[in-house]
């Protein structure tokens, strides 16, 4: 990772991949929790406050951010004490991979979207407008944008298409967004008024201006929780333990 760029491989033989990365000795990767499938035994899981500072005053950095944000308050670090370490991970919902290399590009993520990132790179949580936070998706109060030089890998539900605008504008449905350049303009709100949202059945969207990239991925998680709901069958509150369900 010398010239500051996470080494990795994404298997596109698989239809839901995970990804391989390399470290070298003393080299190190963010990653997000629960997500790691296997790794060599050079490589060490630490977990770490997920604020900057020290003490007691980075605890409180790490838990105001998870109440605010809803972001975990720890994040976990893996190091490798050798040159062959490697670390496989998967993300938490069925969808494609992409890797974001950064340095003069730099992006916002929304929610879920983190997987991993080089111990070269960082990311803070830049403070959003009180609209924005209350329409918004992105974090609350709070929203994901990274910083340095190195490589961000992202994750989605669905598969992901790559959106440029060039001085254009586009709204896409909230749900949809999984990262975005920072140098782009964003508006959060409701797709013609409330009334209107409820009837085309489009809630809330999120309209972007300028010059920059846009990810969006295929599937909403909203919408797909919705559906498996309808199907789901609550037990009997009189069987409980017994595996019978209620079905009058």
């Amino acid at each position: 990772m010398s010239d500051n760029h996470m080494s990795y491989r994404i298997d596109s033989n698989m239809q839901f991949p995970l990804v391989e990365i390399f470290l070298e000795a003393g080299e190190s990767a963010y990653i997000q929790r629960g997500s790691m499938v296997y790794h060599t035994p050079s490589i060490t899981l630490n977990t770490k406050l997920n604020a900057k500072g020290d003490g007691l005053g980075k605890l409180f950095k790490a838990v105001g951010r998870s109440i605010t944000s809803g972001e975990s308050a720890f994040i976990t670090q893996a190091v490798s004490n050798a040159d062959d370490g490697r670390l496989a991970i998967a993300p938490s919902m069925p969808g494609q991979i992409i890797a974001l290399e950064l340095g003069v590009k730099q992006y916002r993520l929304n929610d879920g979207a983190f997987l991993a990132l080089d111990g070269s790179a960082q990311y803070t949580m830049e403070r959003q407008s009180v609209g924005r936070a209350f329409f918004g998706g992105q974090g609350g109060l709070f929203v994901m944008t990274t910083q340095g030089q190195g490589t961000l890998l992202a994750n989605s539900f669905g598969s992901i298409q790559k959106i440029e605008l060039n001085q254009q504008e586009i709204t896409i449905d909230n749900a949809h967004v999984v990262a975005w350049s920072r140098e782009l303009d964003y508006q959060i709100h409701l797709e013609n008024g409330f009334l209107q949202s409820i009837g085309t059945g489009e809630g809330i969207v999120n309209t972007f201006r300028g010059s920059g990239e846009i990810y969006v991925q295929s599937l909403n998680i909203e919408t797909f929780a919705q559906v498996i709901g309808g199907h789901l069958v609550t037990p009997s509150t009189n069987n409980k333990g017994s595996g019978i369900m209620d079905l009058f």
